[in-house]
């Protein structure tokens, strides 16, 4: 097989089986892709068989990007490719993973960044207007911080996904993984009032192109990810926030203010939909850093003579 098949068939292969089997959502494919076309490019202009050189492999590649990126994104590359070669070692494509032993790099720990309650409602309340896509606009900001959603899992919503009379959404988060989120009084009420001016957000050229899709674009097509982030910037630029805001930090501060409203830390877990609680104790530090501020600007014994 090594033989009749090019790298460049290999590896998609390799994400067809992400894809398929593993479940990997269309953002991570994209990703990999990208790695790995990047990982073959190089090792071939260095003149190494990715099926079967050795270690050697393992320099070239590392001598190019390891001052390129930030860890995290070295490693989320360096994933892609052990992965690829675990794949095609038990499917005999490769002899051998020579990544299987290369370590992660070290990354530092950050905590999520959130925006406090008094700047969430601010950028949410700054959203007004009768027209048909400031109404979807402030749909989406009420429901990103209502029930924290990822931003893919918001995009991909489909009419029959919500339910407002019981005030809920079925989800499909990671892994193709679904829960149900229930949604706020607020949440409720805009996307029910913008469900009744829908229809009126496509241009009368276009049409509605996707009839299934929650969240409808200019062009009648499912509203994607980029485009959510186009509706936050806006309305960051029109409140005048003086930060940059991006998605996820209304996903993180729907879980850190519940958190600070004394949710248990396994209610927030289901919520977001992590598979593991170690994943949602990172809110945990949040609160405790915040507290370790307070403590040292306002305890007598904190300040320093």
């Amino acid at each position: 097989m090594m033989d009749s098949m090019s790298p460049d068939v290999a590896a998609e292969r390799f994400l067809e089986h992400m894809a398929v089997v593993k479940s990997a959502s269309p953002h991570t494919i994209d990703a990999y892709r990208s790695d790995i076309q990047e990982y073959l490019r190089i090792v071939s202009d260095a003149g190494l068989d990715p099926f079967t050189s050795g270690r050697d492999l393992v320099a070239t590649w590392f001598r190019v990007v390891r001052f390129a990126h930030v860890e995290t994104t070295t490693n989320r590359k360096l994933a892609a490719i052990r992965g690829m070669y675990r794949f095609w070692k038990l499917n005999g494509m490769a002899a051998s993973n020579p990544f299987t032993s290369v370590r992660s790099l070290k990354t530092p720990k950050t905590l999520p960044e959130f925006l406090p309650v008094d700047q969430t409602f601010c950028l949410i309340d700054g959203i007004t207007g009768d027209l048909p896509a400031q109404i979807r606009d402030r749909a989406i900001l009420e429901l990103l911080y209502g029930g924290g959603f990822r931003v893919s899992e918001l995009a991909g919503l489909d009419l029959p996904d919500v339910d407002l009379r019981n005030g809920e959404a079925r989800v499909t988060g990671k892994g193709k993984k679904q829960r149900v989120v229930p949604l706020g009084s607020k949440a409720v009420d805009s996307v029910r009032r913008y469900l009744e001016v829908r229809a009126q957000v496509p241009s009368k050229k276009s049409g509605i192109i996707d009839p299934g899709a929650l969240f409808l674009n200019r062009f009648g097509t499912r509203l994607t990810v980029r485009g959510v982030a186009r509706v936050i910037d806006k309305a960051v630029d029109h409140v005048a926030l003086m930060r940059s805001v991006h998605p996820h930090m209304l996903r993180h501060s729907f879980a850190t203010h519940l958190l600070d409203g004394g949710a248990d830390l396994r209610d927030i877990q289901e919520l977001l939909g992590h598979a593991l609680l170690s994943t949602t104790q990172k809110y945990t530090h949040v609160t405790l850093a915040r507290l370790q501020e307070v403590y040292d600007r306002s305890h007598p014994r904190a300040k320093k003579a």
